[in-house]
């Protein structure tokens, strides 16, 4: 389980070596993705909070990257932080995420994207729920939920 500690040592030492890498053009990336989609995962963007149409689903299932498909969260680690954006408390694998600091908007944060594409997801912070203690806080538009068949599949 991750903890608050080892977002740090990402972040400052580097991140985990993702299963694979998906490069593209951003010519390429805006022909694959939404106006919306794009401004997010590309341009480090932010919807408006409540805004995303992931922000209030729990269907069981895991949640991929928009860009690539890479699987990012699962549905049993999703809560309702209350924050506007759909929120987690681990990646599906330590690898999945890759960190780093983040200094805009006169704060000191930590962003999270996606190991694969480096597709912009979110922030993680240290406020999330026991026993990790960390909130994935991710934007709807920068994940695709795959949901499980009814054979649990």
């Amino acid at each position: 389980m991750l903890t608050w500690n080892n977002i740090i040592h990402f972040a400052v030492n580097g991140n985990p070596t993702p299963n694979k890498r998906v490069e593209k053009t951003e010519a390429e990336w805006q022909q694959l993705l939404t106006p919306e989609q794009f401004r997010i995962t590309r341009l480090k963007g932010t919807e408006r909070p409540f805004s995303g149409e992931l922000c209030s689903v729990y269907d069981e299932g895991q949640y991929n990257c928009i860009c690539c498909n890479t699987p990012l969260f699962d549905s049993t680690i999703k809560f309702n932080s209350s924050s506007g954006w759909p929120s987690f408390t681990q990646p599906i694998k330590e690898n999945a995420i890759q960190y780093h600091r983040d200094t805009t908007l006169g704060m000191v944060r930590v962003e999270v994207l996606c190991n694969t594409c480096d597709a912009h997801l979110g922030h993680v912070f240290p406020d999330g729920p026991e026993p990790s203690g960390l909130r994935y806080c991710i934007n709807s538009e920068s994940m695709q939920l795959e949901m499980e068949d009814n054979n649990g599949k």
